[in-house]
C-alpha cells in the first residue's frame, strides 16, 4: 500500500508543538549536562553513556541513543535548565538570501517528483528557492521571474526588492530583470538578535491572530474572500500556435473558484504574455478559457498550455506558515553568570529539552524559570592549596554507629570557593549517575563485588549525609578531603557581614538537593556536542532546531 506523510502534517506538528510549549499547563526546559563525558574504565571500555576520554568525545561525539536507559542517564547528569518562554521560540524557514545575478524560482503549487523546480531540481515546493530575505530583513515570495516554457529557468535577478507595499511589484533598478515580488514580512529586531542564524529565518508568532499593523495589513490583503485577488500569475508553459486576435484580450479563469480573469497577448498567433486582471477567489485549480480564439490551434494540434498559479489558502500572505513551509522550530536559550544555579566553572557536553519535570519531593509540575538539577554540599573545611576538578570522583563513608555500612559516590560538577578567610565557605555541586555503580570493568550490569555497600536495605543508593565526622574524600588523584558545615541552612550566606551571596540552592544542614526530581519529565531532544568549558566572561547562546 502506497502512502505518504505530507508536508502539511509536518507543518501542523510544528504548530502543535509550539502551542504545547506555550500552554501554561506545561513546562519545557532547555538543559545542559554531562560535565565529564570522557571516562575509561578498563582497557578501552568507556563508562556508561561516555567516551574513553574528553578528547575522544570531542573529536567525534557519539550519537545519542533513543532508548529509555540512555535518556534516564541523561536525566541523572543534567546540570541546569532554563524554561522556554513564548519569547524564546519561533517557527523558522530556510534562509535564502537575495544576491544579484542569482536565479530564483517562482512559487508554484505543482512542484513534484515528476515536475521538479527548474533551478534547484526540487521535488517539493518547500525545497525550492521561491522566497528571499534581503539586506533589510524583509522577506518576499517570487511571483514571476521571466520564466516560461521557452525559458524554463527564468532570468537572473538584478534588482534587490526593498519595497513593503502590499501588491506584487517589480523591484526598482536600472534594468527590467523580469522579476515580480510579493512582500510578506520584516523580521523583528528582537528576533534578529535571538533567532537569526546562518541557515534559518525566524517567522512571526501568531500570524493568524496578530494585531501588529504590518502583519495585519499583509494578512488581510491576502484574504481573497474579501479582496477577490487570489491568483497573481498565469504561467505560459506552452505558447501554442494558431491563436486569433492580438494583444490585450481578457479571458475567464475557469475552475472551482470564481471571478478570475487574465489578459492575454497574442503575437504572430502565439501567446506571448499573460497578466492577471482579476485574481478571483476560491480556486484550488484553474484553466484559462481560450475557446473564442483557439479553433485553429486546436484543429492544428498546437494548443497552448496556460497554468494559473494557485497561492496557498486564500492568497499570498494570508497563511504565512503554509506558504513558506514552516515545519521547523527554533528554541533559544541564553546561559550566563546571572545565577549560581549554573556555575561558571563547570563544563557540559549535552544539550537537550525536557518536558514537565516535577518539583523535588512532590508530584507537582516544576514551573520556575530555571532549575538546578545537581546536589550541593556547603563546606567549612577544605584545603586551600588543593585543586578540586570537574569530573573528580568523591566519596563518603556511610556509618551505622561506628560501623561503616556503605559508601556514597558522586562526580564533581562544580567547586566554588566563596571565602577562604574565617569563616571558610565553599560549595561543591555534584551528580550521582549509574556509571558510578555499574561494573567498573564492563560499564554495565555485569555482577560485581561490593554491590551491597552501594545501597541501603531498600536498594536505594546512598546519598551524602550531613556529618561532622565523616569527611568527603576524593577517590584516587591527590586524595583531597573536605568537611560539610552541618549547621548551615539557607539559600544565602554572608561570610564578611557586608555582602550577601546568593547560593542558588536551599541548603539544610549543609546539603542541598536538586530542585527537580531527576527521574521525572520526558526528554524530547538530546544533542551530544564537543565539551564546552564555561568562563565567567562568556555567555552561551544556545539555539536548538527541531525539524518535524
Amino acid at each position: 500500500m502506497a502512502a505518504i506523510v505530507t508536508d502539511q502534517f509536518r507543518i501542523n506538528n510544528a504548530s502543535n508543538f509550539l502551542g504545547d510549549v506555550n500552554d501554561t499547563s506545561n513546562s519545557y526546559y532547555v538543559f545542559v549536562g554531562l560535565s565529564n563525558p570522557g571516562i575509561t574504565l578498563s582497557g578501552t571500555t568507556p563508562a556508561f553513556g561516555r567516551a574513553t576520554s574528553d578528547s575522544a568525545w570531542n573529536s567525534s561525539p557519539p550519537n545519542p541513543t533513543d532508548d529509555i536507559n540512555y535518556l534516564n542517564h541523561s536525566k541523572d547528569t543534567m546540570v541546569f535548565g532554563k524554561k522556554i518562554s513564548t519569547d524564546n521560540i519561533r517557527r523558522v524557514i530556510r534562509k535564502v538570501s537575495w544576491a544579484s545575478g542569482t536565479r530564483y524560482e517562482i512559487y508554484r503549487q505543482d512542484y513534484s517528483s515528476t515536475n521538479q523546480s527548474p533551478v534547484t531540481d526540487s521535488a517539493r515546493l518547500y525545497d525550492a528557492n521561491y522566497f528571499v530575505i534581503n539586506k533589510d530583513f524583509n522577506v518576499y515570495v517570487c511571483i514571476q521571474n521571466g520564466s516560461s516554457g521557452i525559458n524554463t529557468e527564468g532570468s537572473r535577478s538584478q534588482n534587490e526588492p526593498t519595497f513593503t507595499g502590499l501588491e506584487p511589484t517589480r523591484a526598482s533598478g536600472d534594468t527590467d530583470d523580469g522579476y515580480i515580488w510579493k512582500y510578506l514580512f520584516t523580521v523583528a529586531p528582537s528576533d534578529i538578535i535571538k533567532f537569526d542564524a546562518t541557515e534559518f529565518v525566524p517567522l512571526p508568532n501568531d500570524w493568524s491572530s496578530s494585531t501588529n499593523a504590518q502583519i495585519t495589513a499583509v494578512r488581510d490583503n491576502g484574504n481573497s474572500d474579501v479582496n477577490n485577488n487570489q491568483i497573481k500569475n498565469v504561467f505560459i508553459a506552452d505558447q501554442g500556435n494558431g491563436y486569433a486576435g492580438s494583444t490585450g484580450q481578457e479571458f475567464n479563469i475557469v475552475g472551482d473558484g470564481s471571478g478570475g480573469k487574465v489578459v492575454v497577448d497574442v503575437v504572430n498567433t502565439k501567446i506571448t504574455k499573460t497578466q492577471v486582471s482579476v485574481g478571483g477567489k476560491g480556486y484550488t485549480y484553474g484553466m484559462v478559457d481560450l475557446s473564442s480564439i483557439s479553433s485553429s490551434a486546436l484543429s492544428g494540434a498546437t494548443p497552448a498550455k496556460l497554468i494559473p498559479i494557485i497561492p496557498p489558502s486564500k492568497g499570498h500572505g494570508y497563511d504565512l506558515y503554509k506558504e513558506l513551509g514552516a515545519d521547523r522550530i527554533l528554541v533559544y536559550a541564553r546561559f550566563d553568570d546571572s545565577t549560581k544555579d549554573f556555575p561558571i566553572d563547570t563544563k557540559f557536553a549535552q544539550i537537550g529539552i525536557v518536558k514537565n519535570p516535577t518539583s523535588i519531593g512532590s508530584t507537582q509540575l516544576f514551573t520556575e524559570n530555571q532549575f538546578s538539577s545537581v546536589s550541593s554540599l556547603y563546606l567549612d573545611d577544605f584545603p586551600s592549596a588543593t585543586t578540586i576538578n570537574v569530573g573528580d570522583i568523591m566519596t563518603q563513608d556511610i556509618k551505622s554507629g561506628d560501623t561503616t555500612v556503605g559508601q556514597a559516590r558522586a562526580y564533581v560538577v562544580s567547586y566554588d570557593i566563596i571565602s577562604e578567610d574565617t569563616p571558610k565557605i565553599a560549595v561543591i555541586k555534584y551528580y550521582q549517575d549509574r556509571s558510578l555503580y555499574f561494573n567498573q570493568s564492563t560499564g554495565d550490569q555485569t555482577d560485581r563485588s561490593g554491590i551491597t555497600e552501594l545501597a541501603n536495605s531498600s536498594g536505594s543508593i546512598y546519598n551524602f549525609q550531613s556529618s561532622a565526622t565523616e569527611l568527603v574524600k576524593q577517590e584516587g588523584g591527590s586524595g583531597w578531603s573536605v568537611g560539610i558545615n552541618t549547621i548551615f541552612s539557607g539559600i544565602t550566606t554572608n561570610p564578611t557581614g557586608n555582602k550577601i551571596v546568593e547560593l542558588g540552592a536551599e541548603f539544610t544542614d549543609g546539603i542541598a538537593s536538586s530542585e527537580i526530581n531527576n527521574e521525572s519529565g520526558d526528554i524530547i531532544y538530546l544533542d551530544n556536542r564537543p565539551l564546552i568549558s564555561r568562563d565567567a566572561r562568556q555567555k552561551e547562546d544556545i539555539k536548538v532546531i527541531l525539524e518535524f
